[in-house]
């Protein structure tokens, strides 16, 4: 079938934004060119891809299982695009995939370390859950990804690269010193209140696991989407904290590891990249660090 790229990319714009004078006003084009070509596109593909109405615009299914091709190929031209113009300079784009946690408390100094080495290179951090950066890098809206692992949603289209191994811990402040030199059973924990990330996260998913194979139901006390929310609540007393390990700092005083009588899983920090598209200047410069 043939179709102009440019049929593709106004239909990418309205996907986006939702909005027709949107998609006009990053294209530079008038709304009934948006909108046309809109309708060009439904004819060659004999499919309705938007639900339009005076108020707003939706996607109907068909546009969703386009957009989901779509949208990568787009990112691809522009990662491309981007090489290009930094072949031309010393500057470049580098884009990273990565959860608040694992940018605040490992990744910034590797951020400053380049800066200081790429003062012209631009770069963009997104934060996501280790969960959605998987998806960051399978659209092709990020050159790498900084995950928790394990993940069940990396695919093996990405390569991966461990790059330091962590133990996560139980915290408390001293509203709960009674439990000082104990060592707690997982079901001794489950008395406790017990504060952590939510279910979209992995570190949700690993602890949950663990209790379902010792045949314990997990139910916490309280769920966030935030390490130091967490870390917050522990040092009031709220509850009993679930960590990474590198989480603990100068912020984390007043607080102390709750022992447990089974030993806690050792889990990673990886690195996951296509390495089937070609990495810029920049982005290898970054993976080198590691």
């Amino acid at each position: 079938m043939d179709i102009n790229y440019e049929l593709y990319k106004v239909f990418y714009y309205v996907a986006s934004s939702l909005s027709f004078s949107e998609a006009s006003k990053q294209l530079y084009i008038s709304q009934s060119a948006v909108s046309q070509s809109i309708k060009t596109l439904e004819k060659k593909l004999d499919q309705v891809l938007f639900i339009r109405s005076t108020k707003k615009v939706q996607l109907t299914p068909e546009g969703e299982i386009l957009l989901r091709h779509v949208e990568p190929a787009m990112n691809l031209i522009k990662r491309g695009e981007n090489q290009l113009l930094e072949s031309n300079s010393i500057g470049g784009q580098i884009r990273i995939g990565a959860s608040d946690t694992i940018c605040r408390y490992f990744l910034v100094p590797y951020l400053e370390r380049f800066h200081r080495s790429f003062p012209a290179s631009h770069i963009k951090v997104t934060n996501q859950t280790s969960i959605k950066c998987v998806d960051l890098l399978e659209n092709g809206q990020v050159d790498l990804i900084f995950i928790n692992y394990p993940n069940n949603y990396i695919n093996q289209l990405s390569t991966v690269k461990k790059i330091k191994t962590f133990q996560d811990v139980f915290v408390a402040n001293d509203s709960f010193s009674h439990l000082k030199g104990q060592k707690l059973s997982y079901q001794e924990l489950l008395k406790q209140p017990i504060l952590m990330l939510d279910r979209k996260s992995t570190t949700s998913e690993f602890l949950h696991t663990l209790f379902q194979q010792h045949q314990l139901d997990l139910v916490p006390e309280i769920e966030l989407s935030s390490n130091d929310l967490l870390i917050d609540l522990a040092k009031i007393g709220l509850g009993i904290a679930f960590i990474p390990d590198y989480c603990l700092s100068r912020d984390s005083e007043g607080l102390f590891i709750v022992e447990t009588k089974e030993e806690l899983p050792k889990r990673q920090l990886l690195i996951a990249y296509n390495d089937r598209i070609p990495m810029s200047r920049s982005v290898q410069a970054f993976l080198d660090y590691f």
